[in-house]
């Protein structure tokens, strides 16, 4: 693994000749995505993310957490007892380096504390972590099982029916898998990593499998095509 993701996030924070990733996905192309877009502070932040962290309480995991912005809001600002996951080295190495008490660098479904979570974050398209549909129901129960009773998810996602739209109002959608299982790649200084899968999951669907995995699921709040969910585990 290249964990270019990483070296980038690396090069911004020591100012080491910086340049924004490239990213690109199956049914996309190339789009730049500005480092300085995961060192944003709150007031920068998209209202879902916002909201998320004014709900986050208690003990709090951050999955996927990057560069460690909301870890850092959650822990300076909230006062709250923060661990940070990312499955990235050099994520994990800059996020102490800005002051995140408890970063971790693992995949969420090998993840094995000794406690449980109150709150547990995945923002930022935070169902891409489920990679495909089918695989929403192992990593949920995953989840499940690292929450206190009434325990809460706070994760947002977008639905991109409106990206297979056509000229005449309807809709060419691939009926061999799922439409929003996505392959992604990520470049950085003229390096290319092996395509992810990524999920971008409608809310409905989100519900539906939340549902028969023990968790009571609401929308807090939608911003376009994209939503933040609340998940309360039941």
């Amino acid at each position: 693994m290249k964990d270019l993701m990483g070296q980038a996030i690396w090069d911004y924070h020591h100012q080491d000749s910086p340049e924004n990733l490239q990213t690109e996905t199956s049914i996309s192309e190339w789009d730049e995505l500005p480092i300085a877009h995961l060192f944003r502070e709150f007031g920068q932040m998209n209202s879902l993310e916002q909201k998320a962290l004014q709900l986050a309480k208690g003990k709090t995991l951050d999955v996927g957490s990057g560069a460690g912005s909301h870890s850092l809001f959650l822990q300076n600002e909230r006062n709250l007892d923060v661990t940070a996951i990312d499955i990235s080295p050099k994520a994990i190495e800059i996020s102490k380096l800005r002051g995140v008490q408890n970063p971790i660098c693992t995949q969420l479904l090998d993840f094995q504390p000794n406690e449980k979570f109150d709150t547990i974050l995945l923002l930022m398209n935070g169902t891409g972590i489920f990679e495909t549909i089918g695989k929403t129901d192992i990593y949920l129960q995953k989840l499940h099982s690292l929450l206190h009773d009434n325990g809460q998810i706070l994760i947002d996602g977008t639905d991109i029916l409106y990206m297979y739209e056509e000229e005449d109002g309807g809709f060419s959608i691939p009926m061999e898998h799922y439409y929003g299982e996505l392959d992604y790649w990520v470049h950085y200084k003229h390096q290319s990593e092996e395509p992810i899968k990524w999920l971008y999951l409608d809310f409905e669907n989100l519900k539906e499998i939340a549902e028969n995995n023990g968790f009571k699921t609401e929308i807090i709040l939608e911003e376009g095509d994209s939503y933040l969910a609340s998940l309360v585990k039941v």
